[in-house]
């Protein structure tokens, strides 16, 4: 059905039975229905539609899927699997996504809402009463772990071969996942489904040419503000906090003699430049005011969106500048509150090994 393309390898005898298979048994997608108990919503059937048509009459192997956060974009993703399925189009399904918990929670909800389609976390592949994933369809992995068992062999062959997977779903799909994790994607003959909240002007070109696409044209869309349009979601709020240092940076000319005394001990570049000032917008790159940011965090403990019936504040992202930042708030943070023993305000940048 498509142009012709390179492999990684031979596939495996039942891989090309099955695709031999298929030649007769695969139905027409614009003929079978998606399951709207698990993806019922307009612009949910109208993804999976556009993607059917990606497939089918585009002649395309790689799809990207922009849709806002808390829009469904697992649902879709899954009602999507069902139908492939239903379809001949597909038997088994790698979904690979980059934290531990968004792999147990993919495992989740296909567990839910497919429950008579074996599933199976390969993260638990060390564990004795979870380890026997020869019956799963739909497999589950961070791109760590699947980069290790590519190699892995089992019986004298290796456990997947070049067509073991007939589709592949990337969670978060951006460049550096593409850079660092290329081999799976290289190994692996199969579709591509990408997913993504990223706005689809501010994707990165590296991502649409890794599916084969215009740069902003992804293969179908739902942004936020057609979510907040549609009464899907609700439109964020933004309060102001009344620091000066963030509103208006910071003037050397107005710090006191030991602020001055801790400025000028700052390496600012190689040279020994010293700046007599800096911009909000470059405020966190330079300087971690002890101050500001224990405001800040009073604030957001004072009048952040409360829990557990207003004792408790409820889950929040604090983005910071860089690495240094978040850690230098994360340190500030169990500073004022130890009574939360060190367990309420957590890094989970890219420098934590196993980010909770």
């Amino acid at each position: 059905m498509y142009p012709p393309r390179g492999i990684s390898g031979f596939l495996k005898k039942d891989e090309l039975e099955l695709l031999h298979q298929r030649r007769t048994t695969r139905k027409l997608l614009d003929k079978v229905a998606v399951d709207e108990a698990i993806a019922g919503r307009p612009y949910q059937q109208r993804a999976i539609r556009r993607i059917d048509e990606a497939f089918e009459k585009d002649r395309q192997r790689k799809v990207l899927l922009v849709m806002a956060t808390g829009s469904g974009k697992t649902r879709t993703v899954i009602a999507l699997i069902d139908q492939l399925m239903r379809a001949n189009w597909a038997r088994r399904v790698l979904f690979l996504a980059d934290r531990i918990a968004l792999v147990k929670q993919a495992h989740g909800a296909f567990k839910t809402h497919l429950p008579a389609t074996p599933s199976a976390n390969l993260l638990e592949r060390h564990d004795p009463s979870k380890n026997d994933h020869s019956g799963a369809r739909v497999l589950l992995s961070t791109y760590p772990t699947m980069m290790g068992l590519i190699d892995e062999s089992k019986g004298g062959e290796k456990r997947f071969g070049p067509g073991h997977f007939d589709v592949i779903v990337i969670d978060e799909a951006h460049r550096s996942v593409y850079r660092k994790y290329r081999a799976i994607f290289d190994y692996f003959d199969s579709f591509l489904v990408g997913l993504t909240a990223t706005p689809r002007d501010e994707i990165d070109r590296d991502t649409y040419s890794l599916f084969q696409l215009e740069r902003g044209v992804p293969t179908d869309a739902y942004d936020l503000d057609d979510a907040v349009n549609d009464g899907y979601l609700v439109p964020p709020r933004s309060i102001s906090v009344p620091l000066k240092f963030q509103r208006d940076g910071i003037d050397y000319d107005h710090l006191s003699e030991e602020e001055k005394e801790e400025w000028d001990a700052l390496e600012w570049d190689e040279e020994g430049n010293v700046p007599d000032r800096v911009d909000a917008a470059d405020l966190n790159k330079w300087l971690f005011n002890k101050d500001t940011v224990d405001k800040v965090l009073e604030h957001l403990m004072s009048n952040g969106i409360k829990v557990a019936g207003g004792d408790r504040l409820g889950k929040t992202i604090i983005f910071a500048k860089n690495s240094k930042h978040a850690q230098f708030i994360a340190q500030r943070f169990d500073e004022n509150y130890p009574h939360l023993k060190g367990e309420f305000a957590r890094l989970i940048d890219y420098s934590v090994p196993y980010r909770p």
